[in-house]
């Protein structure tokens, strides 16, 4: 595979071929560096696309081409010239072919040290030019690498934000249901259920109706938790509701409230009324279930 140019480096970089060319050339062919330090500082020039036009003159090259050009016709000629002299002697021709084909390969051996100084040189500057573009690509990748770093820091942080809003919202609804039903119905008992002690009955003489003014509710969450919290018998089914909000920490919306039996699930009507009209007086035992 050919080694790319400076010229095909920058192409491949995006810069169009005329501006590439230009700028290697007005940078004085030092590399893609230069080239395009000289793009930077001509990038507000109004004729920077006009058309490139390399100055008129020797083309690195040309000049050397045609004197081996001529020196090859100069040694054909005077080869001749000196076959066709008749005043010359054989070993005089001799000697002045001799001296001429001494001249000829000194030159020659002078341009093959040309050649070989300048292919060095040639080595040098696509090294330092390839030097230069691993630097660039380098340069790159590492802004690269820093916009990704900065895109995934504010990522995270926006995420952190969003929690946050979420979790002060449901601080703030949590603080709304307390104020709306809170009332001063519900107390921080613990303890477990006891068992109603029963009531005597006479067999002649019907028991009265006992009215009571605490209902004891044993609640089972959705994760197995069992709870048992007193109430006040005309506290409406939105203080349950909203006692279980507060006690659990995940999917504090969406859920219902149930009896197993009679089953029943409670709705948003039912939330409206007292503990006492439900049938839950004096304890029960409610579910929590998913929507």
């Amino acid at each position: 595979m050919a080694e790319m140019t400076a010229l095909d480096t920058m192409m491949e970089m995006g810069f169009s071929r005329n501006r590439a060319e230009k700028a290697l050339a007005l940078s004085g062919n030092q590399g893609i560096e230069k080239a395009m330090d000289w793009l930077i500082e001509h990038e507000d020039d109004p004729n920077l696309d006009d058309p490139y036009v390399a100055p008129q003159g020797d083309v690195l090259g040309t000049s050397e081409k045609t004197e081996i050009a001529a020196a090859e016709v100069n040694f054909k000629e005077n080869s001749a010239q000196i076959q066709q002299n008749a005043s010359l002697s054989e070993e005089e021709k001799k000697e002045q072919l001799k001296r001429l084909e001494e001249l000829m390969k000194q030159r020659q051996l002078e341009r093959e040290e040309r050649e070989k100084k300048d292919e060095i040189d040639r080595e040098k500057q696509r090294r330092k030019q390839g030097q230069e573009l691993s630097m660039i690509r380098q340069k790159l990748q590492e802004e690269e690498m820093r916009k990704i770093a900065e895109d995934r820091r504010k990522e995270k942080m926006e995420d952190i934000r969003a929690k946050q809003r979420v979790r002060e919202k449901i601080e703030r609804d949590k603080a709304e249901r307390a104020l709306k039903f809170g009332g001063g119905g519900v107390t921080a008992a613990t303890s477990p259920v006891q068992p109603t002690p029963a009531v005597p009955q006479s067999s002649h003489v019907p028991a009265a109706k006992r009215e009571y003014d605490e209902c004891r509710l044993q609640i089972r969450l959705l994760d197995g938790t069992q709870l048992t919290q007193s109430f006040k018998s005309r506290e409406q089914l939105a203080a349950v509701r909203l006692y279980v909000q507060l006690q659990q920490q995940d999917d504090t919306e969406n859920f219902n409230l149930m009896t197993s039996f009679p089953r029943k699930v409670f709705s948003e009507e039912d939330m409206e009324k007292p503990l006492q009209e439900l049938g839950l007086v004096p304890s029960a035992v409610l579910f929590v279930c998913k929507k």
